[in-house]
């Protein structure tokens, strides 16, 4: 059972780790304007939405571990 924490704990640093690469960028200069990214209610809901969506798509591939029977839990 330790062993799908710590697959876990990894996948959701690794997915938060790209949704931050990939979207901070179109985040700060797109969505909010700089003026508005530099207040912390704004990034506070931005890492908030990263953190749903990396849990999320963490359990949606240790599902889809288990269901290749990659993982057994």
């Amino acid at each position: 059972m330790e062993n799908i924490w710590i697959i876990a704990i990894l996948l959701f640093l690794i997915t938060i780790f790209l949704y931050w690469k990939i979207s901070k960028n179109y985040f700060k200069n797109e969505v909010f304007s700089k003026g508005t990214w530099k207040n912390w209610g704004t990034r506070l809901f931005y890492w908030q939405g990263a953190i749903f969506v990396s849990i999320g798509v963490t359990f949606l591939i240790i599902f889809l571990l288990n269901a290749i029977n990659v993982l057994n839990f």
